[in-house]
């Protein structure tokens, strides 16, 4: 297998990287400057908004996957900044499909729990999408275009992902959270905001999974807690051994300056543990993968 990963410096990617098979050719894409290469692990610095550069490489490659973890997912930001959102979410991701179907190449895109409003929750791959902000509104039709460049496709829906980098920070929730409970610094967490957290290393290890199997589709990826972030926090504090006096809630569509957040963006990941190997965890647990997880990278 030749697998593509966009992203490669993020948070998510490090995870898929790290536990690639031995046996498969890894090339990871991003814009910052990346970590040494080693084994069967190549880099590229590039811009995924310079298409030709980017078809020019994916063309030398001629992968058999690509899994597509590059996005600009700050919600904020997207919000007042609409045509970047755009160019980046859905035209790179546009891009990626058009190519793929060209060398029937299969596409693994990395899609979010708040393409849901938020109003039910518990949201299954039947449920029909609707968009909060602008954000959602980008990955919705990334989604679609996903789905129509080819029957071999897959959209994943990201719940919130959980967990510690394994190549340096990263977008980490958790990793901010420990430094803060270290320094006894208070904390606010959206009580409003209902999700089923995921960790970063089962989460990595699915979507290989979905890289190398014969699924295409929409899938959810989520952990079996359904808990607001809230009392998320609470728990990973007592599970840490920190008080839970820094951590204080907060309603985070009460807020002003803030693009709208999904009040219950759960989503049920029943297909996922029928047809994965790897499991899907409780919070409980999934926090135990991410602090024991050892890595060479």
């Amino acid at each position: 297998m030749k697998v593509i990963v966009t992203g490669s410096n993020g948070f998510v990617a490090g995870s898929i990287i790290a536990q690639a098979p031995d046996g498969w050719d890894i090339y990871g894409i991003a814009r910052t400057e990346q970590i040494s290469e080693k084994n069967n692990i190549r880099y590229y610095q590039l811009d995924l908004q310079d298409s030709e550069k980017l078809e020019a490489i994916l063309g030398e490659i001629k992968p058999d996957a690509v899994i597509h973890t590059a996005a600009m997912a700050n919600i904020d930001f997207c919000e007042v900044n609409k045509e970047i959102a755009e160019q980046i979410n859905v035209g790179i991701t546009s891009t990626l499909a058009g190519f793929c179907a060209s060398i029937g190449a299969k596409l693994v895109f990395c899609s979010t729990d708040t393409v849901f409003d938020g109003s039910k929750g518990n949201y299954s791959e039947n449920d029909y999408p609707r968009a909060v902000n602008f954000y959602a509104e980008t990955k919705i039709k990334a989604e679609q275009i996903v789905l129509l460049a080819s029957n071999k496709n897959v959209v994943a829906r990201l719940s919130l992902v959980m967990g510690l980098s394994v190549k340096g920070k990263g977008n980490s929730f958790l990793a901010d959270m420990l430094e803060k409970l270290q320094n006894g610094q208070e904390m606010k967490f959206p009580e409003n905001e209902i999700r089923t957290p995921v960790d970063v290393i089962s989460l990595g290890s699915a979507l290989i999974e979905l890289a190398g199997n014969d699924f295409s589709g929409i899938i959810h990826l989520a952990g079996n807690t359904r808990i607001n972030r809230y009392e998320m926090a609470k728990e990973i504090a007592r599970e840490l051994d920190f008080s839970e006096a820094f951590i204080l809630p907060v309603n985070s569509n009460a807020m002003q300056g803030r693009a709208p957040r999904p009040d219950n963006a759960s989503l049920d990941n029943t297909l996922a543990k029928t047809i994965l190997k790897t499991p899907m965890k409780s919070l409980s647990e999934g926090l135990a993968s991410t602090l024991n997880f050892k890595t060479e990278i």
